[in-house]
């Protein structure tokens, strides 16, 4: 039997176990609905793959039999890369990839190979740099044009399919006639991206105001009409968001503050949220935050919940709450599955078009209301007959809702008290609509992200059930994606896949470690330190002291991922958990190697320190020590925890719990002050064992208008040695009135 009939027989086996429901993605369907073309996609478990496993390209996956195919058959390869949500990508393919004149061109000169960007990030980052260099700008989907050896020579991102026509042409003809020069673009455009992405180690030292040098250019870049740091397309920039709130918490400032809130009103505001069940999209493409491309990521809903919860603890702002608890409990109803993991995104298309799920008409809002409640619905979320998108609505808020509470002489609480159930039946309408393609892969990092979101909510809400969300997935992520001394990226339908990446290992840490803060569980400080010392084997590039993305043979480089895009970068993450793990263990290595990636970016950071906001961050808590209400001492031997109530309107009471490992105590009393308030009162110790202890503060409020900070001087001491003195300063958000 040939190779090739071994390969047909393969496919159809896949093909048939899809089972009787199955659907195949594609125009291209016999007279029984069985689809005409099958590629070697349909053996793999990735949804974007999977969408194309019936075009009449001949994709192959990222592997080694596409780049020995490319070298015996002498042939170029065409590499597009994108992710299942993606809308233009799905242009692309019905224009491009269900062509069967487009087809021909490629399975006649190319040998094609499909990569998921979410399962692949190194792969992605790699060619998206690439594509950034050659033409100025990157995207998705991606479109490169490699040699066999993976080096490429073109680069660009979506095509229209006359030009990737002429393209395709174009290139074909290049390789057998102009072949040398082809080569020598691979070869210098290779060069660069390994300059790029490798970031070859220039030991210096961060510049003394580097922290202020990137406050003062993002607030350069606030738009103070609109909200946000940048003109259109929108993004959130959640590491922006982040590294505005770690420096208001250390120390406040008006400007950051007007901007930050200013921001986060204006897209809790706009269509860029969803604002009958909650939860961001993507990014809006207008200035206003109005038109939103309208997927969904899981890694939005997992920031974004953080930078609302911790702007209430900052402020009191019970909108942020709201905000935050929308997007929480979006997450747990439509992105979790049975075993309490979150999936990875939903798509912006349904029906065929972009946003049909989301959008309404004024016929549409009155038939499922009363006729009261449609009116408020049309008059609040600011809908018309003319529409703001294709003649339908994106519900908005055009004025706040306490403005609105205002003019109607209402408190707030009464104001969402009526509107809720209204917004539930909208929803729940909304629900009888055909939905958008939902990405079900569970992906370590993410999940990782969500698991923190949900844990710092059930801390600083007091709320169980969040804390309860975040345990289940932390446990179910263990158990199904962890296989000895690996660690896997992604799961799907039960089944795993793809060795995870650093920035898997890094944001599972990070929850990992929340979880040991909040539940006192030396499991989670066990596991989390399991993984940073598989990370550090893994991944740890001595040459530069920072860690490269992932250990993908087949490319030509290694990339590391320092700067923040959407995300904060690996590398930043990665100090942020060493960082961490250090004050929780004790052990110094883990500050060294964040000292490490810090000195190697360096260079870096002071000539662009936006770039990399999150890891200015890591840095000042490296440097300065955690902010929050949690502090260890004694080398993770003593634990210090901090809540605030108020007992009257004019007093605040203050408890601080002590939590002492075995054979650990103080060598004196501590020594207690207040940052920013001088008038307060010791009341009591509260011994509760000789592991707990607590003790009571109370404050004269004397019109405090930020987060409270007390200091600790402490000296730990067990049977056989005492450690130097240390200073914590616990963070204690205030308590509402």
């Amino acid at each position: 039997m040939t190779n090739s009939q071994l390969l047909k027989d393969q496919l159809n086996a896949a093909l048939t176990a899809k089972g009787p429901g199955y659907q195949p993605r594609t125009r291209h369907l016999q007279e029984d609905g069985r689809p005409i073309y099958t590629n070697r996609l349909i053996l793999e478990d990735s949804p974007y793959l999977l969408q194309h496993a019936h075009n009449p390209v001949d994709w192959y996956a990222w592997g080694e039999e596409a780049f020995t195919a490319a070298r015996e058959q002498d042939k170029p390869i065409f590499l597009s890369i994108g992710y299942a949500t993606c809308h233009w990508c799905h242009v692309m393919e019905e224009q491009s990839f269900e062509s069967t004149t487009v087809a021909k061109l490629l399975n006649e000169h190319f040998i094609c190979i499909k990569v998921d960007r979410e399962q692949h990030p190194d792969i992605d980052a790699t060619y998206m740099t690439a594509v950034t260099l050659f033409t100025g700008h990157g995207g998705w989907p991606m479109s490169s044009f490699l040699c066999p050896d993976g080096r490429p020579f073109y680069a660009g991102t979506y095509y229209p399919q006359t030009s990737f026509i002429d393209l395709l042409t174009q290139i074909g003809r290049a390789w057998h006639q102009q072949r040398d020069v082809l080569f020598i673009q691979a070869e210098q455009l290779a060069d660069a991206v390994e300059q790029t992405t490798s970031n070859q180690a220039q030991l210096a030292e961060l510049e003394k105001n580097i922290m202020q040098s990137a406050l003062d250019n993002i607030l350069q870049n606030y738009d103070d009409r609109y909200g946000g740091f940048s003109g259109a397309p929108k993004f959130p920039h959640e590491p922006l968001l982040l590294l505005l709130l770690h420096s208001l918490q250390r120390k406040p400032n008006g400007q950051l503050l007007v901007a930050l809130e200013h921001t986060l009103e204006a897209m809790a505001q706009g269509g860029i949220y969803d604002q009958i069940c909650g939860g961001f999209h993507r990014y809006a493409v207008d200035n206003h935050w109005l038109v939103p491309h309208f997927e969904k990521m899981l890694y939005n809903q997992a920031y974004l919940s953080r930078v609302y919860l911790q702007t209430f603890s900052l402020t009191g702002n019970p909108l942020h709450v709201r905000i935050a608890r929308q997007t929480l409990d979006y997450v747990l109803r439509n992105m979790r599955d049975e075993r309490g993991l979150f999936y990875s995104a939903t798509d912006a298309d349904s029906e065929g078009h972009e946003g049909t799920y989301f959008v309404w008409s004024i016929d549409e809002i009155k038939k499922a209301l009363s006729e009261d409640e449609a009116q408020l619905v049309i008059d609040l979320y600011g809908v018309s007959e003319k529409g703001n998108f294709e003649g339908k609505n994106i519900l908005y808020l055009p004025r706040s809702l306490p403005s609105v509470a205002e003019e109607k002489q209402q408190s707030l609480s009464d104001l969402t008290q009526r509107l809720d159930p209204i917004l539930d039946r909208l929803r729940q309408t909304r629900e009888q609509r055909i939905p958008p393609l939902t990405d079900e892969k569970i992906l370590a990092s993410w999940n990782g992200m969500m698991i923190t979101a949900l844990a710092e909510a059930g801390q600083l809400l007091h709320d169980p059930a969040y804390l309860e969300a975040a345990e289940r997935a932390a446990s179910a992520l263990w158990r199904h994606q962890r296989d000895g001394r690996q660690l896997w990226r992604v799961n799907l339908q039960g089944k795993t896949s793809v060795a995870a990446r650093q920035d898997d290992y890094a944001h599972l840490v990070e929850a990992l470690l929340l979880l040991y803060d909040v539940t006192d569980n030396s499991v989670y400080l066990s596991r989390a330190q399991q993984l940073v010392d598989e990370m550090l084997d893994k991944f740890l590039d001595a040459s530069t002291g920072a860690l490269n993305m992932g250990n993908e043979r087949l490319l030509f480089t290694q990339p590391k991922d320092s700067y923040d895009g959407a995300l904060p970068s690996g590398n930043a993450v990665a100090v942020r958990v060493l960082s961490r793990l250090y004050r929780r263990s004790g052990n110094s290595a883990y500050r060294q190697q964040a000292s490490n990636i810090l000195r190697c970016y360096a260079s870096q950071i002071n000539r662009q320190p936006v770039a990399y906001a999150y890891m200015l961050a890591q840095m000042d808590e490296l440097q300065h020590g955690e902010i929050g209400g949690y502090q260890y001492a004694g080398d993770g031997a003593i634990k210090v925890t901090a809540s605030a109530s108020r007992e009257t309107k004019t007093q605040i009471r203050l408890t601080v719990y002590w939590r002492f490992n075995e054979g650990w105590h103080l060598n004196q009393a501590a020594k207690y002050g207040l940052l920013n308030q001088s008038a307060f009162e010791l009341r009591q110790v509260i011994a509760k064992n000789e592991h707990e202890s607590a003790l009571e503060i109370d404050i004269a409020d004397q019109n405090i208008q930020e987060p409270l900070k007390l200091l600790l001087t402490v000296q730990a001491c067990n049977a056989q040695r005492c450690l130097p003195e240390q200073q914590l300063c616990l963070h204690i958000g205030l308590p509402s009135l």
